[in-house]
């Protein structure tokens, strides 16, 4: 996907798993955040699986090493990282995926393949900007924006 530079923030996109929890890690430390053990885990899973994940999956994950983690604890540690910018929960499969820029608060719109289930992030402001313009022009107050569209990607369209 190609965006204008001119419409397009400087940011680092990470697509290790370890570049990713790494610029975590340092947003936390800036902003005074905790990063416990748990929520790092929990964030490494999901940065490590490449596509997106959803929390049972995340949970039998995490049982495999621990053997007693509860559902409320995975919630929690979802809530966390999803409070503070740094993964996106895609409400229409009920997953989750890592932010692309964790250091910057953002909405973007997601491509959801409906085949294999990858999902990339529109890095592109203007969309999220436009959504925002028409609603203030109708008086509306947005108070959270999901955008998600669903299709078949590049990969499974060339297979």
């Amino acid at each position: 996907m190609t965006t204008h530079a001119a419409h397009h923030h400087a940011h680092q996109h990470h697509d290790d798993a370890r570049g990713f929890v790494e610029a975590v890690e340092i947003a936390s430390t800036e902003r005074g955040l905790r990063l416990t053990p748990l929520r790092r885990e929990v964030l490494e899973l999901v940065a490590g699986a490449g596509k997106p994940v959803k929390a049972y999956d995340l949970l039998d994950r995490l049982r495999e090493k621990h053997g007693n983690a509860a559902p409320p604890t995975v919630y929690r540690a979802l809530d966390f990282l999803l409070e503070n910018g740094f993964i996106h929960k895609l409400e229409s499969i009920n997953a989750f995926v890592s932010c692309h820029h964790p250091a910057e608060a953002h909405q973007v719109p997601f491509l959801i393949c409906d085949t294999c289930q990858c999902a990339q992030e529109v890095c592109d402001e203007r969309v999220a900007e436009l959504i925002e313009a028409q609603a203030k022009a109708l008086g509306f107050r947005p108070q959270a924006q999901t955008l998600e569209v669903h299709g078949i990607c590049r990969n499974c369209l060339e297979s």
